[in-house]
């Protein structure tokens, strides 16, 4: 049976939204949404032994899932790994060195959850794992959004007095030029040799392959104008489109 870590890490604080990961989101703490999408995906996927854990140093934080997910194996993040510019690498491979040496074997995948996506459905979870289950050759597979804007057609850049391409293209229409992605920050499956082996923290070190979600319901949340802006597509996407609700549902049950 494989075997796969899914992590969920969160610091104390945050200079750009303060105490975001603390934050309740449509009347629920926000990372309760990303644990239940992490326990429907467990549930959907019987095949795999999967372990979740949180890394954090925030004690506010613990006692928060603890309450609601007591099953969630807790890792104290190192001191080391609590300032802004630390690679996030570095916290997952933490994550991986303890929880192998708490279960005494070591894991075929970590996924990273990252808690401020809270409009993550199970589906989009599954999708990841399936794209780099089915890909022994990848290193890597992160979640991402189509792009609304396009280096090669639509966006510029100041040169001198002028502005140019960003890209050099002579294309007519958006649909001629190559696909382009937003990495969206979501969900991140690596391979466990190449996550513990990594010297660099540089996610590019490998090699990567992508799993599409839906950009109406991922925004990077940095003020509290976004996390409202948020707040109201959620409960858009919850009346409209069943596996949004089912996250939210899962929470309530």
């Amino acid at each position: 049976m494989k075997r796969l870590l899914i992590t969920v890490c969160g610091r104390a604080g945050s200079k750009g939204f303060r105490n975001k990961n603390l934050k309740t989101f449509c009347d629920k703490p926000l990372v309760y949404y990303t644990l239940a999408a992490a326990m429907l995906f467990k549930a959907a996927r019987p095949d795999v032994a999967v372990d979740i854990c949180l890394n954090t140093d925030s004690a506010l934080l613990v006692e928060l899932v603890k309450a609601k997910y007591p099953q969630v194996t807790y890792i104290q993040r190192e001191a080391a790994l609590s300032g802004d510019t630390v690679p996030k690498m570095a916290v997952f491979q933490q994550s991986l060195r303890e929880m192998e040496a708490k279960t005494g074997k070591p894991y075929d995948y970590l996924m990273d959850l990252d808690i401020t996506s809270p409009l993550r459905t199970a589906k989009d979870v599954q999708n990841a794992f399936e794209e780099k289950e089915k890909r022994h050759d990848l290193d890597l597979v992160f979640s991402v959004t189509e792009s609304r804007r396009n280096p090669y057609f639509n966006m510029v850049k100041t040169v001198g007095d002028h502005v140019e391409k960003v890209l050099a293209s002579n294309f007519t229409a958006r649909q001629q030029a190559p696909d382009i992605y937003d990495l969206n920050a979501s969900i991140y499956v690596f391979e466990r040799k190449f996550l513990a082996n990594n010297k660099t923290g540089i996610l590019w070190d490998g090699k990567i392959g992508i799993s599409k979600m839906m950009d109406t319901g991922i925004l990077d949340i940095d003020s509290e104008e976004d996390f409202r802006l948020m707040e109201v597509i959620a409960h858009h996407l919850y009346e409209n489109y069943p596996d949004f609700a089912a996250v939210r549902n899962a929470i309530r049950a």
